[in-house]
């Protein structure tokens, strides 16, 4: 398997991956909008995309977020996507994509990785046996309705 960092030469392989991705979360499918979305990540370098190959086949990502902790005063990530696809679950891509944002944080010197996701997402246990803990904090999300 081949773990490695996206740029735009990957897009064709990131797409559907990353339009599967937003499927499992209940979203319509639209390769426009994701290819669109994807390219203005990475030109404005606002995200970090590790993509999985196994066989020359892509079959898994992770996008990762930088932010910072006002508290610690360091950086952090957010592991805001893992996405691996359904027919090679469960062989070790999304705990290596994982290992990939540690040692992005390692090499950076960040404070590490924090999650988000669906309660419910059963891939929680893969990020509690890959060392993330539960955070007790109070997660509050306000929405524009007026978008």
């Amino acid at each position: 398997m081949e773990i490695t960092k996206a740029t735009l030469k990957h897009l064709d392989d990131l797409v559907p991956l990353f339009d599967g991705y937003r499927q499992f979360y209940k979203q319509d499918a639209n390769l426009d909008k994701a290819k669109a979305f994807l390219t203005n990540r990475i030109k404005n370098n606002e995200s970090v995309i590790y993509i999985a190959y196994l066989n020359n086949k892509a079959v898994g990502f992770t996008q990762l977020y930088p932010l910072f902790s006002s508290v610690s005063m360091q950086p952090i990530y957010l592991l805001n996507d893992l996405y691996v696809d359904a027919s090679i679950r469960n062989k070790g891509v999304g705990q290596q994509l994982i290992q990939a944002a540690k040692n992005l944080c390692i090499e950076k010197g960040y404070k590490g990785l924090g999650i988000q996701t669906e309660v419910t997402n059963p891939a929680q246990h893969l990020y509690q046996r890959v060392g993330f803990k539960k955070d007790s904090d109070l997660h509050l999300f306000w929405t524009n309705d007026f978008r």
